[in-house]
């Protein structure tokens, strides 16, 4: 079977993580999950909206060439990233096609309101790495661009 490269776009509280968590219960399948990269390698440095943009991108271009060795060795990948900007999702498009994997993207498409009743749950419930206010979600809810068929991905939609 061929590799496969799944990408997750949906907006904070879309059910993301849980969405990736089953797709890589697969046979030869590996997680990568941002948030968990992130709150390692920058622990409390993270406080702000530029904080996690320049982090992300930081990872993002540590983790590109080691996703791309994992797909040429016939590893599907996870990646529990957010591909919700045509740029982020560019990023991604140029690792699976150096790596000369499929893709899939799986497209998440939540109200604001289920998404926020979500992120209020989880940061109450403290298991995530990262807190995140209604009003951060308002702010990086403005940057989310739905996938369009101009991009040429294989999409999965959720409603």
């Amino acid at each position: 079977m061929p590799a496969v490269l799944h990408m997750v776009c949906g907006k904070i509280g879309a059910g993301k993580s849980t969405l990736t968590r089953r797709l890589s219960a697969q046979p030869m399948t590996v997680l990568l999950c941002e948030d968990d990269w992130l709150a390692r390698l920058y622990p409390n440095e993270i406080h702000a909206i530029a904080d996690y943009v320049r982090c992300a991108g930081r990872l993002r271009e540590a983790m590109a060439g080691h996703i791309e060795a994992l797909l040429t060795a016939g590893m599907s990948v996870v990646l529990d990233f957010p591909s919700n900007t045509t740029s982020t999702r560019a990023w991604a498009r140029g690792v699976f096609e150096k790596a000369g994997a499929s893709h899939v993207l799986h497209f998440l498409d939540v109200s604001d309101e289920v998404c926020k009743a979500r992120l209020r749950a989880r940061n109450v419930s403290g298991e995530h790495p990262f807190e995140t206010t209604e009003a951060e979600f308002d702010q990086i809810t403005r940057h989310f661009v739905v996938p369009t068929a101009d991009e040429g991905f294989d999409v999965i939609r959720y409603g």
